[in-house]
């Protein structure tokens, strides 16, 4: 009973020691590690200010969602709850919000974006010539390009490769240097889909405070033109072959007028039963050849309500601006993460370090005096 009473004492007061004892490590050494906190809070200035400052601007659209009322009642507020849009899932559009996302990231998008002319400080450039010629990279980074130029400048020697056009760019065929530059582009553009409310938040991020918004506004631009033209690209075809057919049956009846016409002018005068069978059976055809192209032209009316009916539309939530603050780096972040980071690493040395490199030692010698 009594040695039941003692043993959590002791136990308790044993980590008590054990803790004041590597307190009291810590304290004893606490030069050392003022001293590496600060060389860390000096990387971490030297790495902060390092890196180029970035500038992000979003844009919020909230897109027209076509589709039944499944989504209504107490089951769809439960999937909205669960943040489950079940007006976008039971969509016949096969492009719906949620797909945004895949669109922009696409490779022929993206690959579109390129040309798109934007304002810099150095004046209007595109997209691909910010990147390659206009975007810096931490001093680091040319560093570790280094090796790889070095590898790839010795493969050419050896290789013979298919000549391709730099400034022109087919999405199907990539060469490793635009494969780079569009893997670029996409990292600093996203789509962002809220699953509860649909609406889009478009972000694009460049080194330009300007060409962010710009680029921002481009690629919602260029989302809407492919949602409207995937929306409407059936009713659009119908429209055509509405104005084909009106065309045809436009022409259909002129030449038919022309003929009752010049039957008219010939018979003049005449009285016999053939000349007006003719001239009934002309008019007659001129007459269906109206009807014919009175109903084409209506269908044409109707083809193009049936496109202005179908294209979507957008409501900009939020429109791009250019932005005020870089959104990257956080100087204040990366030297708080600096700072702990060489804080923990030269605590754990002083803690630990010596009993590792004194128990090596001993395994060293204990197997040099086992030989």
């Amino acid at each position: 009973m009594n040695e039941n009473n003692i043993t959590p004492d002791t136990n308790q007061e044993e980590q008590e020691i054990d803790l004041l004892e590597l307190v009291s490590k810590l304290w004893d050494q606490r030069r050392k590690i003022i001293k590496w906190t600060l060389i860390g809070a000096v990387c971490g200035l030297v790495v902060a200010f390092s890196i180029p400052k970035e500038y992000t601007a979003s844009v919020k659209l909230a897109p027209e969602t076509s589709g039944s009322k499944a989504g209504s009642g107490s089951l769809g507020a439960l999937a909205s709850f669960a943040g489950i849009n079940m007006g976008s899932a039971s969509s016949a559009d096969a492009v719906y919000p949620e797909l945004y996302p895949d669109v922009v990231a696409s490779i022929p998008f993206t690959v579109s974006l390129l040309d798109v002319k934007l304002t810099t400080e150095k004046g209007t450039e595109t997209v691909q010539t910010i990147l390659e010629d206009h975007t810096s990279s931490p001093w680091w980074g040319y560093i570790m390009k280094v090796p790889g130029a070095i590898i790839g400048s010795i493969k050419s020697l050896f290789t013979t490769e298919k000549e391709f056009d730099e400034n022109k760019i087919d999405p199907y065929h990539l060469t490793p240097a635009q494969s780079a530059l569009v893997e670029a582009l996409n990292q600093r553009i996203s789509a962002n889909v809220d699953t509860k409310t649909s609406v889009v938040t478009i972000s694009a991020t460049m080194q330009d405070a300007e060409a962010s918004a710009e680029l921002a506004d481009t690629v919602m631009a260029r989302l809407k033109e492919y949602v409207i033209d995937y929306r409407t690209g059936k009713s659009r075809q119908d429209l055509e072959y509405a104005r084909k057919i009106n065309k045809e049956a436009q022409a259909e009846y002129y030449e038919a007028q022309k003929r009752y016409a010049a039957a008219v002018d010939r018979n003049q005068g005449l009285s016999t039963r053939s000349a007006a069978i003719d001239l009934e059976r002309l008019q007659n055809e001129s007459e269906l050849a109206f009807n014919i192209y009175n109903n084409t032209a209506q269908q044409v009316k109707m083809a193009e309500a049936k496109v202005q009916e179908t294209t979507p539309v957008f409501a900009v939530v939020q429109p791009a601006t250019v932005p005020v603050k870089p959104s990257k780096p956080s100087k204040p972040m990366i030297l708080i993460g600096f700072m702990f980071l060489f804080f923990v690493g030269t605590s754990a040395y002083i803690l630990f370090a010596p009993g590792l490199i004194d128990s090596f030692k001993s395994y060293r010698k204990a197997e040099k005096e086992a030989k």
